[in-house]
């Protein structure tokens, strides 16, 4: 995949803000207005001994969610862990992943968030904005906002306002479990981000993109592990 080249990230706290204000304003949330058909998940494994992590992303199809390809990338840690900058953890080992993919996808999805960010900008629309093709955070906690009570049906949602203003959405994506948070990372509405979330779901609570991300990135990592 091509990647866009927007800022290097040999940065540190105040110039990774600075980049998160400067970029806010890019993505955009136009509609897809076609079928979605390739379905891309990405996930980041963190060894537990060393400065290491890994990063995996895996490409299925819709309506059938069967597999096309996957690739996998390491690297060392090279930005502490702060609160609302994980982009800059995450995101250059997450590039060297994209770059070996072969099949274009049609949307991606991330496990972290997009609008629902304190500065608007969380993983999926900094790598959206990388990218430049449709993006949707599929988080598991919440960072931002307030929604009303989400249903106990799968497909219930809530929206998730932040000072008046929609950022994401509650979705229940499982009768009865814990819902995640959704939101659009760049071209790609919320709406639309809530309907290719559920139609990912299998059987369990996370999308089948995300969710075999995170079991081929565990994989690999462990593998490594052994063999050192």
């Amino acid at each position: 995949m091509k990647i866009r080249e927007l800022h290097l990230w040999n940065l540190g706290y105040h110039e990774a803000v600075k980049v998160q204000e400067a970029l806010k304003e890019r993505p955009i949330f136009t509609r897809l207005g076609r079928k979605v058909g390739l379905v891309a998940g990405a996930d980041v494994s963190y060894a537990r001994n060393n400065n290491r992590l890994y990063a995996a992303v895996v490409i299925i199809t819709l309506p059938t969610l069967s597999l096309v390809e996957y690739k996998v990338a390491q690297d060392k840690v090279r930005f502490p862990y702060i609160p609302g900058l994980l982009s800059f953890r995450e995101a250059p080992v997450l590039l060297k992943a994209f770059k070996k993919i072969n099949a274009t996808p049609d949307v991606v999805l991330f496990d972290g968030q997009g609008t629902a960010h304190p500065r608007g900008l969380g993983l999926a629309s900094h790598m959206g904005l990388f990218l430049d093709i449709p993006a949707i955070g599929c988080a598991k906690t919440l960072l931002i906002g307030e929604s009303g009570p989400v249903g106990k049906k799968a497909g219930s949602f809530a929206y998730l306002r932040n000072k008046g203003e929609v950022i994401g959405a509650v979705l229940r994506t499982k009768s009865g479990i814990k819902p995640v948070i959704i939101s659009p990372g760049h071209r790609i509405t919320l709406d639309e981000s809530i309907n290719i979330v559920l139609q990912c779901v299998g059987r369990y609570r996370l999308p089948e993109p995300i969710r075999r991300a995170h079991l081929v990135v565990n994989k690999v990592r462990l593998d490594d592990l052994e063999v050192s």
